[in-house]
């Protein structure tokens, strides 16, 4: 018997290379591309924070959250079970919520002369901070009626 699996536990590389993903026309939704892309945007956004005192404690605190959501959804897409993937997926948002307050510190101080970027940034952490969200509860509501959550069979005589 095959076992479903959750959208964020299939491997989203598919065979094909970055160059080759760039040109294709599909709306497929690949949300390890989408938090590669917030990551790399994170990164950019940083570089734009001044060097000093305060811009630098912001942007290495703001660069630890922001950056690690990515490769803690690939430990996500590798759980172990329904309750690791829960808890790694929990891990996610909560960096995504730290770095939602970060990008609210750097526009209120300001500390960037045009917030436009970080405006954009924190929208897409909003929408990151949903979608993180709707999948914990799609998961844990999976568990409690027994659907199946994890892509490999369980053990026998369990």
């Amino acid at each position: 018997m095959q076992r479903s699996t959750l959208n964020t536990q299939r491997s989203t590389l598919k065979g094909k290379s970055a160059a080759a993903k760039q040109f294709e026309t599909s709306d497929r939704f690949d949300l390890e591309d989408r938090l590669l892309r917030f990551a790399a945007n994170v990164v950019r956004l940083i570089e734009k924070i001044p060097n000093n005192r305060a811009g630098n404690h912001v942007a290495d605190q703001f660069l630890r959250s922001g950056t690690s959501v990515l490769p803690n959804h690939g430990e996500a897409q590798a759980a172990e079970s329904p309750a690791d993937f829960v808890h790694k997926m929990r891990a996610c948002l909560k960096e995504l919520r730290e770095t939602r307050r970060w990008i609210r510190l750097i526009i209120e101080v300001p500390l960037l002369e045009d917030s436009q970027s970080a405006d954009h940034l924190l929208d897409e952490t909003e929408q990151l901070i949903k979608i993180f969200a709707a999948s914990i509860r799609t998961s844990l509501g999976r568990q409690k009626i027994g659907k199946p959550c994890d892509p490999a069979p369980a053990p026998i005589g369990s």
